[in-house]
């Protein structure tokens, strides 16, 4: 579970952080928890964070194109969401309401580029992030998302970049949807691309970060690809 809202819990600052991001339907969200589970590790999922927090503003009645509207938003936000660190039980909470599944909705994705592309919004989110990865309580945390190898954890012993090329990308996202209109799916992965890059650098390897094409490889062989990665770099 996340600290609480007053962030008072005591860093550890011992465990191993792995740092992934990516393009949208790269496969990080999928990749990292299976790494979290093969090691035994704690996960942050960061993307879950904005689109809860879309959930929030729109079930509040809050106009995401009000930059400043989001921003208030935000303490009240933060002090009600909670996630689960384990990656065999997966959820997201905003007080008592469980919003796993209704923020993977399409009508999420297609908004979530407004709230995470507030500059301010991204800073308060981000340090509640190295929060999390300080207070990690496992050997290890894999935390995936936007920003997180060249904003939250920068320094971390392991940081990749998830890619894969863009109809392949789709292609995932549409597996995940089944039952969704697929033009939809595939318009919703370009768009969020393009509205998220003009925040974070998710397309380009910042200096020490090893980049992980996925294109033609299946899960297993992705797995198996980070998992030479992070004891090559947890060695050095």
């Amino acid at each position: 579970m996340t600290p609480a809202p007053s962030q008072s819990s005591t860093a550890r600052g011992d465990a191993i952080v792995v740092a992934i991001d990516g393009p949208s339907g790269s496969g990080k969200s999928t990749v990292s928890k299976a790494l979290a589970q093969r090691l035994g590790w704690q996960l942050l999922d960061t993307g879950s964070v904005y689109r809860a927090l879309t959930w929030f503003a729109l079930d509040r009645g809050i106009d995401l194109a009000d930059p400043a509207a989001v921003i208030d938003a935000v303490p009240a936000f933060l002090s009600v969401w909670r996630l689960s660190l384990s990656p065999e039980e997966r959820w997201v909470r905003v007080g008592e309401t469980d919003v796993t599944e209704r923020i993977r909705a399409t009508e999420i994705s297609a908004e979530v580029s407004k709230v995470a592309g507030i500059q301010p919004v991204r800073d308060a989110v981000n340090q509640r992030f190295r929060d999390i990865l300080a207070a990690a309580s496992a050997e290890g945390i894999i935390a995936e998302g936007r920003d997180i190898t060249t904003v939250v954890a920068p320094d971390a012993p392991v940081r990749i970049l998830l890619t894969a090329d863009e109809q392949v990308r789709i292609a995932r996202r549409l597996a995940e949807k089944t039952g969704e209109d697929p033009n939809t799916v595939a318009a919703t992965v370009s768009a969020r691309d393009a509205k998220d890059s003009r925040v974070a650098n998710f397309t380009a390897a910042a200096e020490g970060v090893v980049v992980l094409d996925s294109t033609d490889l299946g899960l297993e062989a992705t797995i198996d690809a980070a998992i030479d990665v992070i004891e090559s770099r947890s060695a050095q």
